[in-house]
């Protein structure tokens, strides 16, 4: 990880295997295209063939759509939920706006107060309220609602609508990894690798995401994957780490895309492919992973792999550091002065 030509592409810190909530946008189907084009396994996008086609009522499209965010975050695809969901709505012929109207005057339902909560959290047809999202996990998660019970964890976690409480976000999560539901398991190996609500134990993070792994979840394969190449926490092991990062890419993870790219740039458990590298950093970059922007444009101004652009460089550069990273701030500062030192 300290060869020099590369240390500024990527850094490790405490937020290795922290829960990002941002949502990353771009096109899935874009995605598993270019996948294709570089011989990796096929992403198979998380499939809705369960969904009926044309719900014939609202009640079947609250508990449909509640299966298919179950669904979605059981499997770990957490950054693009949010979107999936939208695109559930107009694949389906739906009027989001008609159907948010629907939820607010038919709340008989665990799944209809939870989908409330959801819409007012994501902002979907109306402002992003928080408050008003944590009182109806809340209200449904009393009732036991599993999706609810989680979020009620996660608001409690990171402050959203109420104030942060790390003991209770564990007492949510506990909740849910009975019912062996992925995220709060994920979530409770986060807490653990940062004693959050309780004693920092980096064994029982890791006991966490490999059990959430083992159940399929592709966050957990990556937060895996960060810990066998980084070796801080367990002993360093290349071979299990790219594994776990082809998993989780494949499975359509971001961050996983990106570091089964940076595995192909460095040979990390593989042998060197620039252009994997390439297709998986861009892949990732068009999505929003800041950090596969930061590793694209160096390989454009490198000529690394690549032929040699500074314009492209540049836009990537950029395309990063206003997604406020860092080291995209550093790389394109420096660049702009070798320019301009021409």
């Amino acid at each position: 990880m300290q060869d020099t030509e590369y240390t500024n592409k990527r850094e490790f810190n405490d937020t290795s295997l922290s829960i990002n909530n941002s949502e990353f946008q771009g096109d899935l189907s874009q995605l598993i295209q270019n996948f294709d084009k570089i011989s990796i396994k096929e992403i198979d996008p998380i499939a809705i063939s369960s969904i009926q086609e044309n719900p014939s009522t609202e009640i079947e499209i609250v508990d449909e759509i509640n299966n298919f965010i179950f669904k979605l975050l059981n499997e770990g695809s957490k950054y693009l939920v949010k979107q999936q969901v939208i695109e559930y709505f107009n694949d389906h012929n739906i009027n989001s706006q008609e159907f948010y109207n629907w939820l607010l005057n038919n709340q008989n339902s665990l799944n209809s107060i939870f989908l409330l909560g959801f819409f007012n959290y994501h902002g979907i047809e109306t402002n992003k309220n928080d408050e008003k999202a944590f009182n109806l996990f809340i209200n449904s998660s009393e009732k036991n609602h599993i999706l609810a019970q989680y979020f009620v964890g996660e608001f409690y976690l990171y402050g959203y609508g109420t104030i942060k409480n790390g003991k209770l976000a564990i007492e949510y999560y506990k909740k849910v990894v009975d019912k062996n539901f992925t995220p709060g398991q994920v979530s409770i190996g986060y807490c653990y690798s940062n004693g959050i609500g309780v004693e920092k134990d980096l064994i029982k993070s890791i006991y966490w995401n490999k059990k959430a792994a083992k159940n399929g979840n592709l966050m957990a394969m990556y937060n895996l994957g960060i810990i066998y190449e980084d070796g801080t926490d367990m002993k360093k092991d290349n071979n299990k780490a790219f594994k776990l990062f082809k998993q989780s890419a494949e499975g359509g993870y971001l961050n996983g895309i990106m570091m089964l790219g940076y595995c192909y740039d460095l040979g990390i458990g593989t042998k060197i492919d620039k252009y994997k590298a390439f297709e998986l950093y861009q892949n990732a970059a068009n999505l929003g992973q800041d950090l596969a922007q930061n590793n694209l444009a160096l390989m454009y101004e490198e000529g690394d792999g690549i032929a040699k652009d500074i314009d492209k460089a540049i836009y990537w550069f950029e395309k990063s550091a206003k997604q406020g990273n860092e080291l995209a701030k550093n790389n394109l500062s420096n660049l702009q002065e070798k320019i301009n030192n021409l």
